[in-house]
């Protein structure tokens, strides 16, 4: 039991939660672009499901994500970490962009194969950019510029 106590302890107060969970929405867009891509080169309707199902997942992660983000910024940062304004309004682009991405795919399952694709495979390219920004922006915190 102790160790389970020091556990939650090191999770809860001692660790940044964020840096564990920022992982999930960096690695979920990432995958979601490469299933995507190997959708069109691949031409295959199972690989765009699999990008689908990340982006989803991606946009869900993005909310834990942010969260636990804010809360460790007045935990270990007392609100000011550096970057954190910048890193809030492009948090909340991604989510908005992978949210929108994901319902008009969820509510139009042949978006892959209509006149809009080009803009639901970009969707899925800004999703991936944005995070990649936000993961250097959270480096850039952790070990400096």
């Amino acid at each position: 039991m102790d160790f389970l106590t020091r556990l939650i302890h090191a999770l809860t107060e001692v660790h940044p939660l964020h840096t564990l969970i920022v992982h999930f929405p960096i690695a979920l867009t990432a995958s979601a672009f490469f299933f995507v891509l190997l959708a069109l080169w691949r031409r295959k309707d199972v690989l765009e499901q699999v990008a689908f199902a990340n982006i989803s997942l991606a946009a869900i992660s993005t909310v834990a994500a942010a969260f636990t983000g804010m809360r460790d910024n007045l935990a270990f940062y007392d609100g000011g970490a550096p970057n954190a304004n910048v890193k809030m309004i492009l948090a909340t682009i991604l989510f908005l962009v992978t949210t929108i991405t994901a319902v008009a795919r969820w509510r139009n399952t042949n978006l892959f194969h209509t006149t809009f694709k080009w803009l639901y495979v970009t969707a899925y390219f800004v999703s991936f950019a944005l995070a990649a920004v936000l993961g250097f922006l959270g480096g850039v915190i952790l070990y400096g510029f």
